[in-house]
């Protein structure tokens, strides 16, 4: 209900402020998958959740919900904290718990926003990848074009999903993880590259 609230209020004041559009909606798999997306500014998650129907699970850094109302907002909306300086092994089962469950997961990739605008990404964490596996759930990379900004268009390109398939029913050890994070980055970059030719 609160969700439903929000958008009817938000909706069109914000979407005057930041037009927020979105390519490749047919890519979108229905049932379980993990929304993979780059990280440029606290919008970009806030855009996504407002103008794009689809209903997530959202993985976000703990500090988000220090504050109570705050956080019980977040929590209201799919928020699911996590401490990435550790290995969070609670925030890891909650997730695989929603992926079996056949809901999608919105998951930044790099952990953190990209700040340098001149970087294109930064280091995928293995966590993403090892959920994916575990789960044997399909990922759908999403690239926001550039960093929102006021009255500036923003662009969501929504690829084709893919599966590590063939790490599933494998040892998962640091070296298989790590060339599951690349094959990650690569279909990032992918979709990335074809939004730069359209």
């Amino acid at each position: 209900m609160l969700l439903f609230l929000t958008r009817v209020l938000l909706w069109i004041p914000i979407f005057i402020f930041h037009p927020t559009f979105f390519k490749g909606k047919k890519n979108m798999p229905k049932g379980k998958a993990i929304l993979c997306c780059n990280h440029r500014s606290n919008w970009d998650i806030a855009l996504f959740h407002l103008f794009y129907t689809v209903k997530i699970e959202i993985l976000a850094k703990k500090e988000l919900f220090k504050n109570k109302l705050f956080g019980a907002m977040l929590k209201s909306y799919g928020g699911i904290p996590i401490d990435r300086d550790a290995n969070d092994l609670h925030a890891i089962k909650v997730c695989m718990k929603i992926l079996k469950d056949g809901k999608k997961l919105f998951i930044f990739p790099e952990g953190t926003r990209l700040k340098n605008e001149e970087e294109i990404m930064g280091e995928i964490k293995s966590g993403l990848a090892l959920i994916a596996i575990k789960t044997k759930t399909p990922i759908v990379p999403i690239w926001v074009k550039r960093k929102p900004k006021i009255f500036r268009k923003s662009v969501y390109l929504i690829g084709k999903p893919f599966e590590l398939s063939e790490f599933y029913d494998t040892k998962l050890d640091e070296e298989a993880l790590q060339k599951a994070n690349q094959i990650v980055c690569e279909k990032m970059l992918e979709l990335r590259e074809s939004g730069l030719k359209k």
